[in-house]
């Protein structure tokens, strides 16, 4: 789908679904209209929240949406995001949530077949929301039902995590569940596996007393400080829907999430049989990935953010037989294509924990190169973006015309070092973002952005 398809249906589904101000965007009243849209294509939906206090109203409002529409839904409470992901396989499926969010906000996720609703499917949810069409004869209307699937996911996770790395036997993980959906499975998928667990702000709390939702090195200040006073060997963080995850080292220091990124990577594409070893990820993850699945034999493909599941259906739909998706991530977020087609944080969890399990931690950080990072903007007027983008993908090669460029997504430049710049426009805030990862990143950042500032003031005389 092109650009401007896309862009049809950007009003009401972001890169992660439909998030906004339980009063002003994601209302009561939305949800059942989206559930009667969605519902449309009928069949079977499960449907889940997360611990937010207005989960339950929203929740409500979608399973009439969905079965005054004809389909029946299966209820499965709270629960993380990657269950309901992984619930929906062979069927459909809906979360509550606004993962890492404000307890302001709520959200609404769309599933089909273990995998986010793709571009197309989102806008022909919009379509009908915007036809507002009547509700299905009474006789059609879907039915409802409970279902208690989290042990069984719990199981799954376990399963599948116990192919990689070792036993988790002897190792003392703390885990910071943020009053989220992680106190419901990590914890508990973790000690299955062996691991001791300390679990901080393990209550599910739509208040999100702890912390704020959104998982960062300022909000996990009670992980650091746990970590690093105690004997934890590894730390772990996760956002309200278990979705995220972030890695602490043994001394509380936030482990860069591309780093992170990078180690599973390698180990996915050592571990496939398949010739052609494919990781996806997006424009903004570092080259240090590039590096690491290089040395293991495979290759990246970049998507736009939240396009991972688009770009897997798409190397899969031109792939031989020697041709898999190994593992796509963007940072902060994984699927695990063996697993399944679905983000999931929990699986990221018990994955790296027994990784950690079987080399130690500084081990798997060893071989991965990791430069200064910086990221920033110039301010850019939304309707001055295409033009100033269109400046920028002409005179960048210019300036730097040693680099590799790819204008796929933004401009990417990509130097003989693995240094690398993005230039792309924000979809949400009136700029052009930035983001420099180099041994020299403040003198490339000035030079870069000098280039972006004048091609802004250019498109705006």
């Amino acid at each position: 789908m092109g650009r401007t398809a896309q862009r049809a249906h950007m009003e009401l589904f972001g890169t992660a679904g439909i998030r906004g101000d339980v009063r002003a965007t994601v209302t009561p009243e939305l949800a059942l209209t989206v559930g009667r849209a969605a519902g449309a294509d009928g069949g079977e939906f499960v449907l889940g929240r997360d611990g937010r206090t207005t989960g339950g109203g929203i929740a409500d409002a979608m399973a009439a949406g969905l079965r005054s529409a004809g389909a029946d839904v299966v209820r499965l409470g709270q629960v993380p995001t990657p269950t309901v992901g992984w619930a929906s396989r062979d069927r459909r499926g809906v979360v509550i949530t606004a993962s890492h969010n404000p307890p302001t906000d709520n959200g609404i996720k769309l599933f089909a077949d273990g995998q986010e609703y793709d571009d197309d499917a989102e806008a022909a949810v919009e379509a009908r929301v915007e036809a507002d069409a009547d509700p299905a004869a009474w006789h059609d209307w879907g039915t409802s039902t409970t279902a208690d699937l989290l042990e069984e996911y719990r199981r799954a996770v376990v399963a599948y995590a116990s192919d990689y790395g070792a036993p988790l036997d002897g190792l003392l993980v703390a885990v910071d569940c943020g009053n989220g959906m992680a106190s419901l499975a990590v914890p508990q998928v973790l000690r299955e596996l062996g691991a001791d667990v300390h679990a901080l702000h393990a209550n599910v709390d739509g208040h999100f007393p702890g912390r704020e939702s959104k998982p960062t090195p300022e909000s996990l200040g009670d992980l650091h400080e746990f970590v690093a006073d105690g004997d934890a060997d590894l730390g772990i963080g996760h956002d309200g829907d278990a979705d995220r995850i972030v890695v602490v080292d043994s001394d509380g220091e936030v482990v860069h999430e591309d780093t992170v990124l990078a180690i599973l990577a390698e180990r996915y594409v050592r571990a496939a049989t398949a010739e052609d070893s494919v990781v996806l990820t997006t424009p903004n993850a570092s080259g240090r990935i590039d590096e690491r699945v290089d040395a293991a034999g495979g290759r990246v493909e970049r998507v736009r953010l939240g396009a991972l599941h688009v770009g897997i259906a798409a190397v899969r739909e031109g792939a031989t037989a020697e041709t898999s998706v190994a593992f796509a991530a963007e940072p902060w977020k994984h699927i695990h294509t063996r697993f399944g087609g679905w983000i999931d944080a929990v699986a990221s969890a018990a994955v790296f924990s027994r990784l950690v399990a079987d080399e130690g931690l500084a081990t798997l950080r060893e071989p991965v190169t990791e430069r200064p990072y910086r990221k920033t903007e110039v301010r850019c007027p939304d309707d001055d973006k295409a033009a100033a983008m269109g400046l920028l993908t002409e005179r960048l090669p210019g300036v730097f015309p040693d680099a590799g460029v790819d204008t796929e997504h933004g401009v990417r430049l990509t130097f003989e070092d693995n240094s690398w710049v993005l230039v792309r426009p924000s979809g949400t805030e009136p700029y052009v973002r930035l983001y420099v990862e180099s041994d020299d990143v403040d003198a490339l950042v000035d030079e870069v952005r000098g280039v972006m500032e004048t091609a802004v003031a250019d498109v705006s005389d």
